[in-house]
């Protein structure tokens, strides 16, 4: 991968407060010398999400999540390690130096990308200025007849392509290759000719939360066999189930105004249409199932998300799994019911803002919503179906967040069907239960690992976390048998031989992500937040930890001993061996009673 100079990534750092940075994706309360926040990475209503600001690092103390101001923001833009660094030396205000050992595949992957990100671009201005060309007036008509306001018009780049051939003369003129212009998904290739994808169409950029242009939607302007609505192919920049539409002007809203909720709908229109209105909290999944990048996409903006589909019963029905991963990530789910028949976009035009506004008002809880659609599904005047319903309905209750929301749900499913909420209560708690099994993470990592790792973990913690009890430790006598330890202990080593302060985002560097030593270092991070590693008792344990690691170590080695005594037939070797095997089990004796 391409590598940077270490130089530059830690005066980057250095001028980075990793605070200031995290606050900017989601609210944070200090307690003690730390930050806290429920996790952006894994469901949980305790905060258990730590930012260290002497540290310059995170840790998770649930689910493990950990790093340094590039991790967190590469995980929260969903950027490459490049790309992120671009990012935040921009905001530094540092130049990005030279990439140094750049792979030629690497470098070739980037150059493409960077000049499809061109590409797309110049196409969105090329659409800009074909719209106020003067010779659109198919897609000014369909503009006033939608009734969208210019300012809007501006706000989402709305633009114009006139036909099939232009956009290609346009991008070749302007020097790109026919392979990069083709790569983009602008353009299509149809029997050895360059065409325009969204020919005739009227154009929504689709912008990312970088505010860079990555695609396109394009709507047809009159009957035709093609489809009304469509999209630019995936590309090396667009990936449609980690998109959403409007998410550039809502992160903008973020930064104006604390955003309690956002509204998820289905297209471009409806979205410009509650944008219009003044609903700014708006974003659109452009049709396709929810999937959990945009789950957690959604998640950096608010904790709160209204479905607002289609109001016809196959859009009622829809995307019940995709419902679910919004839930799973830890978002509160509700649904916008809509008149029959109608979409965002036709409530607003039927009934105005005020309209739209009380249907938000009614939005029902996910749970409520499930009921609804299962009821439709039944006739209640049939004894058979009101029992297979009742049935049904009790399972999906029993899932239920809390008793008090069981029983609101039980009284509901009385009123539908007649039966008497003690009966319905009985196969309450007759149903199997299907609540999720939650865990501590941290208790599960740390009773998987033996003693002496334990011990381990606890010696290297106190040591790079400069607890009062290590000041006088000879790190160079510990003998650690783990690899991220020694590698640990030689950089606390170095740092003590220079006097030099532990930075602790430094460690990151050590380990590649998703490793098993990677995995290690945020096991050890556990004890980041202080409170293990302080007081009498901990001392006792730093103590007894160094003994364990030293007798340890000095049991492997006569072990080994004794291995060869069994194996060797040299009389002498043997002897040796024994002897030393003496020697070492004085030394071990000489530890435990604490004569160093």
């Amino acid at each position: 991968m391409p590598v940077l100079d270490q130089e530059f990534l830690r005066t980057l750092k250095d001028k980075l407060n990793i605070v200031d940075v995290a606050g900017g994706y989601f609210s944070l309360e200090k307690r003690g010398s730390n930050y806290w926040a429920c996790c952006p990475f894994h469901h949980e209503k305790t905060a258990s999400f730590s930012v260290n600001e002497s540290g310059q690092f995170y840790h998770c103390f649930g689910c493990g999540a950990s790093g340094d101001v590039i991790k967190l923001v590469s995980e929260m833009e969903s950027l490459d390690f490049i790309d992120t660094v671009k990012l935040l030396a921009g905001r530094a205000g540092l130049q990005m130096p030279a990439l140094a050992a750049d792979s030629g595949r690497t470098a070739e992957l980037k150059r493409r990308r960077d000049a499809i990100l061109k590409i797309m671009n110049d196409c969105a201005h090329f659409y800009l200025d074909n719209l106020n060309s003067g010779k659109a007036d198919a897609h000014i008509q369909y503009i006033l007849n939608r009734k969208i306001p210019s300012g809007v018009v501006r706000s989402f780049g709305l633009g114009a392509s006139l036909n099939f051939t232009d956009l290609p003369a346009y991008l070749l003129k302007k020097g790109y290759s026919r392979q990069d212009i083709v790569d983009s998904g602008a353009v299509n290739e149809v029997d050895g000719r360059l065409v325009d994808a969204q020919g005739g169409r009227l154009i929504f950029p689709i912008i990312n939360a970088l505010d860079e242009v990555v695609a396109f939607g394009g709507r047809v302007l009159k009957k035709t066999d093609f489809a009304k609505y469509k999209n630019t192919r995936e590309t090396a920049v667009f990936n449609k189930s980690k998109t959403l539409y409007n998410i550039n002007l809502l992160k903008k809203l973020k930064r104006s105004q604390t955003i309690r909720e956002v509204i998820m709908v289905e297209g471009y229109m409806d979205t410009i249409s509650l944008y219009s209105s003044g609903f700014r909290n708006v974003v659109a999944s452009m049709g396709t199932s929810l999937t959990q990048d945009q789950a957690r996409l959604i998640k950096r903006y608010a904790d709160t998300v209204l479905i607002s589909y289609d109001g016809d019963a196959a859009g009622q029905k829809a995307n019940l799994r995709g419902l679910d991963i919004l839930k799973g990530e830890g978002l509160n789910v509700k649904v916008v019911p809509l008149p029959d028949g109608l979409d965002p976009d036709d409530v607003i035009k039927q009934r105005g803002a005020d309209g739209y506004r009380r249907c938000l008002d009614a939005a029902m809880p996910l749970i409520d919503y499930k009921l609804s659609v299962l009821s439709k599904g039944y006739d209640l005047t049939k004894s058979e179906d009101k029992r297979r319903y009742a049935s049904e309905a009790i399972r999906l209750i029993k899932t239920a967040d809390s008793a008090a929301e069981q029983e609101d749900l039980l009284k509901k499913l009385r009123d539908a069907t007649g039966y008497t909420y003690e009966s319905l209560n009985r196969d309450l708690a007759a149903a199997p239960s299907q609540l999720e099994i939650k865990s501590d993470k941290r208790e599960e990592r740390a009773d998987s690992a033996n003693a002496s790792l334990k011990a381990s973990r606890f010696v290297i913690a106190s040591l790079l976390f400069g607890a009062d009890y290590t000041r006088d430790t000879d790190v160079k006598g510990i003998p650690f048998t783990n690899q991220i330890h020694q590698i640990l202990a030689r950089y606390i080593l170095s740092k003590r031989l220079m006097e030099e302060q532990v930075h602790l985002s430094e460690i990151f560097e050590f380990f590649e992500e998703n490793t098993p030593e990677y995995d290690e270092l945020t096991r050890i991070l556990d004890y980041s937040d202080g409170a293990g590693l302080t007081g009498e008792v901990a001392e006792k344990y730093y103590a007894d930890s160094l003994v364990r690691l030293r007798t340890d170590f000095i049991d492997g080695e006569i072990d080994e001993l004794s291995a060869k005594i069994t194996s060797s037939d040299d009389v002498g070797e043997r002897k040796r061996c024994a002897a030393r095997i003496t020697e070492l089990l004085k030394q071990k004796e000489k530890i435990k009673n604490g004569v160093q």
